[in-house]
């Protein structure tokens, strides 16, 4: 395969993680959870509802999870709805 082609299929990966981020993202604003999407969408900004750090949360391992903490907290990006309750209680905290 011509290094075009790997770019290009290496950007369609990326795509897919924008995608998960951007559903994680709707969910948790339904849910009344600030949160951002930011660097050309590979990182989602979930801020705290109380002054505090926002949390970071990525699209890892092979595009399977959902992970923040330094990637110790993760969920299934299978399960958006999970993975938005989780979050929202987690910067509730």
């Amino acid at each position: 395969m011509n290094s075009i082609m790997q770019a290009a299929l290496n950007g369609f990966g990326r795509q897919d993680e924008a995608n998960a981020l951007i559903r994680l993202r709707d969910q948790l604003v339904s849910r009344g959870v600030n949160s951002e999407l930011r660097d050309n969408n590979s990182a989602l900004m979930v801020h705290r509802a109380e002054p505090g750090l926002p949390v970071w949360v990525f699209v890892g391992y092979g595009g399977a999870y959902y992970s923040w903490q330094n990637a110790e907290k993760r969920h299934p990006v299978s399960d958006v709805e999970g993975a938005a309750n989780v979050l929202a209680e987690y910067v509730a905290k």
